[in-house]
């Protein structure tokens, strides 16, 4: 008996394993394809069209999110998770290939529609798998995969572009992609399913609030964690006072701190045996962090400003994992796949809206303003969060 129980407990690392890799390799796709952008304007091709181009990935992301979710529920983790990570290999190695800028931004497009296949598949093979007093932790480990994932992008694609091309640098997340196919296929299963009534497999949106109201939470804390991941370099060179290198090394160092902190509040979900209550927290000291920091940088008190940055940066990426296994644990494991596209579509979108409307914020009122409105946002976040509830047992 311990030997099999032994072997399972190998199965699910490995299949976590296999799941952060699997989330890392879009995520390399989604956010690291922006940093071709020196690149291909160094190469004369001018802003506006290379921006677009860069942003094709994520377009194909949030267009299709729900509908992987829905193909999640319908097959299985384990079919999408080889499908859509081989839609990046054959997309990347085609737009390595491509002959102009239009076949370039379709084949990027269709990247991202393969990324978005990994956002709800791996999750839900880590809540099917995992049992409730430890799947809040390992949640968080998989919700490392985005920063993981922009930190591999920053640091490889930049390098591969300059060296070998952007042809080259595109076929960085695409072969990513191809191992995670394989890996997939090869030790991914498909948790059990539990055969239940008509009424268990019943659509949880209907005359229940308790999902919009997380997916509503998770938009609005978007806006600080966006706020605070977007500007801070911009803040502390032009207000601070610090050279380029030196913030962007805060940046990246509070980027791993916040992986660590997902992990955290993912153990603490499962010490106490809910998601809901920690989240309701970790919504309340974005408020008091953002707001601390919107007073720091108004009157200019460095001394404090530096740590509430540092502070801010890991609380308001907290949020992420618990959210992300409410809605996968309430959901159901019928309807979790669809609940997951849901969450992450509303993220996305809000993601997107934060550089242009933000920004337009700064530019006429500065930063602390936009501090303030951030915190604003996690304000109104707080009283959504639906009364804490046991996790579920499924």
């Amino acid at each position: 008996m311990a030997a099999v129980t032994e072997v399972r407990e190998v199965r699910r690392r490995s299949m976590l394993g296999l799941g952060v890799f699997a989330q890392s390799s879009s995520a390399v796709f989604i956010h690291g394809v922006p940093f071709l952008l020196p690149a291909l304007t160094a190469g004369g091709m001018p802003l506006a069209t290379a921006g677009l181009l860069v942003a094709m990935p994520t377009v194909g992301l949030v267009c299709t999110l729900i509908a992987w979710g829905y193909v999640v529920d319908r097959i299985g983790e384990r079919k999408v998770l080889v499908g859509g990570p081989l839609l990046m290999l054959v997309a990347g190695i085609s737009a390595a290939t491509a002959s102009n800028h239009i076949a370039l931004g379709v084949l990027l497009f269709l990247g991202g529609i393969g990324a978005a296949s990994t956002n709800g598949a791996s999750g839900r093979v880590i809540v099917g798998w995992f049992p409730p007093h430890r799947r809040g932790l390992a949640m968080g480990i998989r919700q490392t995969a985005q920063p993981l994932g922009v930190g591999v992008g920053a640091l490889a694609i930049p390098a591969v572009a300059a060296a070998q091309g952007v042809s080259a640098a595109i076929l960085v997340p695409a072969i990513m992609a191809g191992i995670a196919a394989i890996g997939c296929l090869i030790w991914v299963v498909d948790p059990p399913r539990p055969e239940g009534k008509a009424a268990d497999r019943a659509n949880p949106y209907r005359g229940v609030s308790t999902l919009w109201r997380i997916h509503a939470v998770s938009v609005l804390l978007c806006v600080p964690q966006g706020t605070v991941w977007t500007f801070a370099l911009l803040w502390l060179h032009r207000d601070v006072g610090w050279s380029l290198p030196a913030a962007g090394l805060l940046v990246t160092a509070t980027q791993i701190l916040g992986a660590f902190g997902r992990i955290g509040a993912g153990h603490w979900s499962d010490r106490i045996g809910s998601r809901l209550g920690p989240l309701r927290t970790v919504a309340i000291a974005a408020v008091i962090s953002m707001a601390a920091l919107a007073f720091a940088a108004w009157t200019h008190a460095w001394w404090a400003a530096i740590p509430l940055l540092i502070a801010a940066s890991v609380i308001t990426v907290s949020d992420n994992g618990l959210a992300f296994t409410a809605v996968a644990e309430i959901a159901g494991p019928h309807w979790s796949g669809r609940g997951l596209g849901i969450q992450n579509t509303g993220q996305n979108l809000a993601m997107a809206a934060i550089p242009p409307v933000f920004g337009a914020l700064i530019t006429a009122t500065g930063f602390p303003a936009a501090y303030l409105a951030a915190a604003i946002s996690a304000v109104a976040a707080v009283p959504l969060v639906p009364t804490s509830r046991a996790t579920q047992q499924y």
